[in-house]
């Protein structure tokens, strides 16, 4: 089991309010990840149903049980830092098997759950070796072996990707999407990175200054984000923000449509603009087009074999279902 619930939490460092009083509710066996940019509260809050920061006011309860005062090792939960914290001198084997050997597990034990999770995450073959005759994404491997072996109610990964490179982290990304599955655990999730949350997550909890924005699945906050800031945050490239008499023919403040819901032509459109960098990426081409009024530069996603280059006259149509409008507060309009 591995239910959880924040029912008015709070986080104050001193006189400063770092999370105010929110409430989530993350069911048995979700994917759940919080995402949001640097500072936004999205570790702390991590930390706070881990038991590594004290609330300062409300509820976290753990499977129907109050966990609020409870250590962070009798909480049935285990967390995955960005570092892997491993200890050097010892094998991946005697690594992983740490925290087992603290709460003196059998001998017997101990080995079941080794190999168990060795062969989860395909380190069978390295269990002898030590951290430092590993790569980085075997390293990570192993930091959530140690976790695996304590058998928790629910994963807490702390950005466990950031020190990767980029092919690694991509990879890294499916290895633990898969490890959900096998595991059918309670995951929770911290990143800044929106392309991690869209691809892993079953519900995304998106966090600004302390303060949950919007929660949802994947797929519900890219096609009906609450608020800009939302709209903004989830999309890779971001949304396109139109204000000025543009938008309020369309009844709002602000309108926005995202870059592969535009089409681009050389002959004709309602908007006109220029063609400044564009992006080719083989599939995908990216356009940064100036000139269009209330939103400089303004980006397409296009084929990638589409024919335009610096200094071109293009015209954009956006379409008409996939329009975003926004009052003057930045909220949704229905």
């Amino acid at each position: 089991m591995g239910r959880i619930q924040l029912k008015r939490v709070q986080k104050k460092f001193g006189d400063v309010e770092v999370i105010p009083p929110l409430d989530l509710e993350i069911e048995d066996g979700e994917f759940v990840v919080f995402v949001g940019p640097s500072g936004c509260g999205k570790s702390t809050l991590l930390r706070l149903i881990a038991g590594l920061e004290d609330t300062t006011s409300g509820t976290i309860e753990i499977d129907g049980s109050d966990a609020t005062a409870t250590p962070p090792a009798k909480r049935g939960l285990a967390m995955v830092f960005q570092s892997y914290a491993l200890y050097p001198h010892m094998s991946v084997r005697r690594n992983i098997a740490f925290p087992m050997r603290m709460a003196k597990m059998s001998r017997e034990e101990q080995d079941r759950r080794i190999e168990a999770a060795a062969r989860s995450l395909n380190l069978t073959e390295y269990l002898d070796r030590r951290p430092g005759q590993l790569s980085g994404g075997q390293r990570q491997r192993v930091a959530i072996g140690r976790a695996i072996v304590r058998e928790p109610a629910a994963f807490l990964f702390d950005e466990p990707l950031s020190n990767l490179d980029a092919a690694l982290r991509v990879g890294m990304r499916m290895e633990i999407s898969e490890l959900h599955r096998k595991l059918d655990t309670t995951m929770i999730y911290v990143t800044h990175d929106q392309v991690e949350a869209m691809t892993m997550a079953d519900k995304i909890v998106v966090l600004h200054a302390g303060v949950i924005e919007q929660v949802g699945s994947p797929l519900e906050l890219y096609r009906h984000p609450r608020n800009l800031f939302v709209a903004g945050f989830i999309g890779s490239p971001k949304m396109n923000f139109i204000e000025g008499d543009e938008a309020a023919g369309h009844g709002a403040h602000a309108i926005g449509i995202r870059p592969e819901h535009v089409d681009v032509s050389t002959t004709e459109g309602p908007w006109r603009g220029t063609v400044g960098v564009a992006e080719h990426l083989g599939s995908d081409t990216f356009i940064h087009i100036h000139g269009i009024p209330g939103c400089d530069p303004f980006t397409v996603r296009a084929p990638g074999d589409v024919a335009v280059s610096h200094g071109d006259a293009v015209f954009l149509t956006p379409s008409a279902p996939h329009i975003h409008r926004f009052d003057a507060k930045g909220l949704r309009i229905a």
